[in-house]
Formats: structure tokens, C-alpha cells, sequence
């Protein structure tokens, strides 16, 4: 019987098959927010190329654009698990350019110039706070914030410090510029605004904030009257809003400390039983037989 000849072919290892080459790059999730980030710095670029031309009106929309967009880039973001470091540099570098050197660019040619040297002084230090606001934003973005101060900003945003520097001009749209653009209101209001910015005032941060369900069907009703009010009324319903929301600061302001001082209560409740608790505990047998020998 002859035996069976094995060929050595047989046996070769099968050589494995190559897998899909996968492509190398961003996805659109995380594309997406940067994206929104870049068309609200190029309508704050807009902004300043329109009142270079004085047309205000059109820099003002641009401004209200650029804050609805950078309004939706982070909640995106988060929707999305799209937040980067590099989208978090680009959001503040673009929020420098949007709401600190437009609105100061806007407000110097449109009013500022008027009081010459100081006016230029209180456009810069405008720009200036809104750049340490948004740095002191940035270093303070690992910190570890306690649960109650969650929905707080420290200092007025960058966004809604630039719609309040913009407020006199806002106003003297429909109220005329006399009053609303006098440099004796202008230079002390833009320097105010500055000063909010770099405050540590805390304010609404509007982030985890829940509508109960009894007041969802107002609140999409009210939505809809403001969108008539901005399309019928526009520069009294932001001029409207922009007080409304300085209104808000002494609210926040008592707010956050009536959470603070709960939140220190709380604290001491629990310190206070485990600190009976050391006091009251009975002395152990070796501690008694070490008093009594000192006693002797």
C-alpha cells in the first residue's frame, strides 16, 4: 500500500486578506461646530466691513447673527460628542474678533469718535475686558465647579456684553442719536459694559435650564410673539431684551448666593454629627488605664 505523498503547497499558509483601507480625517460631527464657530467669526468681520460704511443696521444684524451662532456651536458640540481643545481655541479666538473688537470698532466710529482721545481709550479697554473675560473663560474650563454653580457665569458673556455695548446705537435707531449717541452716555455705558465683562458678578448661563411641562405651550407661544415682535419691531424688541437682561443681573446675583449659603448649611449639617460623635465616644480601656498611671 503506498503511502499517501503530501505536497508541501498544501500546507502553505493562506496569506490574509488586507482590510478596507479606512479614511483618515474629521468627521462631520466633529466638523460641524467648528464650522458654525467660523461663520460667526466671518459675520463679525462682516460686521466691522459694514460700519466702515456706516451701515449700521446691517452691522447689528450681523452681530445678533454671530451670537446665534456661537450660541449653537457649543450646544452642538455636545449633542454631536464633538468637542475638540482645538474647537474650544477657535471658539474664544472667533468670539474675540465677533463681540470685542467689532462692537468696539462700531461704537467708535458710530458715537466714540466724538469724544476723541477718551473715547478711543474706552473702545480699546471694551476690547481689552472682552479678551481677559474670555482668557479667564479658558483657564478655567478644567476646574471643577460644585453643582449648584453649574448654571452660572462668572463675569457677563462675551455675546451679551457685546449686544448691551451695542444698546445706545440699538436705541438711537429708533429714539435718534441725539441722546442715544452722545458721547457724554456712550464712553461711560461702553466702559460699564467692559467692566461686567471682567466682573465676578455670577450670571444666568441659561445651560441646564429645564422648562416645566406646564409651561411649554407659553413658552413656544411667547416664542412665536417674539419672532413677530423682531420681524414687525426689530431695534425695540433688542433693545427690550438687552434691558431685560440687565434687569436679570441683581436676580442672579441674590440667586447664586441664596444656593451658596444653602449649599454651606449643608455642609456644616454633616460636619456637625461626626464631630458630636468624636466628643461622645466613650474612652477605650487603654486610654483609661493610661490616665490613671498619670494620675498616679
Amino acid at each position: 500500500m503506498k503511502r499517501p505523498v503530501f505536497k508541501p503547497a498544501v500546507f502553505r499558509k493562506r496569506r490574509a486578506r488586507r482590510p478596507h483601507p479606512r479614511l483618515k480625517g474629521l468627521s462631520i460631527n466633529h466638523l460641524l461646530p467648528n464650522v458654525l464657530t467660523v461663520l460667526a467669526l466671518c459675520s463679525g468681520l462682516t460686521a466691522i466691513r459694514f460700519a466702515m460704511h456706516e451701515r449700521w443696521e446691517q452691522a447689528v444684524v450681523c452681530i445678533v447673527i454671530a451670537a446665534i451662532f456661537d450660541a449653537l456651536d457649543g450646544r452642538i458640540a455636545r449633542l454631536l460628542n464633538g468637542q475638540s481643545k482645538f474647537g474650544a481655541e477657535l471658539d474664544s479666538l472667533s468670539d474675540v474678533i465677533s463681540f470685542g473688537v467689532a462692537p468696539a470698532f462700531m461704537m467708535y466710529l458710530w458715537a466714540l469718535n466724538g469724544a476723541g482721545s477718551l473715547g478711543w481709550i474706552a473702545a480699546m479697554a471694551y476690547a481689552v475686558c472682552a479678551a481677559l473675560r474670555l482668557a479667564r473663560f479658558n483657564s478655567r474650563l478644567d476646574v471643577d465647579l460644585p453643582p449648584w454653580a453649574f448654571n452660572y457665569f462668572t463675569g457677563v458673556p462675551a455675546p451679551a456684553g457685546a449686544g448691551l455695548a451695542i444698546l445706545p446705537m440699538v436705541i438711537g435707531f429708533e429714539a435718534g442719536p441725539d441722546i442715544a449717541g452722545h458721547p457724554a452716555v456712550v464712553v461711560p455705558w461702553t466702559l460699564a459694559m467692559g467692566g461686567l465683562m471682567v466682573s465676578t458678578l455670577p450670571t444666568f448661563s441659561f445651560k441646564g435650564m429645564r422648562v416645566p411641562t406646564q409651561y411649554v405651550v407659553p413658552g413656544l407661544v411667547g416664542v412665536g410673539l417674539l419672532a413677530a415682535s423682531l420681524v414687525s419691531q426689530p431695534w425695540w424688541t433688542l433693545a427690550f431684551l438687552g434691558l431685560a437682561y440687565l434687569a436679570s443681573l441683581p436676580f442672579s446675583v441674590a440667586q447664586f448666593r441664596k444656593l451658596q449659603q444653602a449649599a454651606q448649611m449643608m455642609k456644616e449639617t454633616e460636619e456637625t454629627p461626626v464631630e458630636e460623635a468624636v466628643v461622645s465616644a466613650p474612652e477605650t480601656p487603654s486610654s483609661q488605664e493610661t490616665t490613671k498611671t498619670a494620675n498616679d
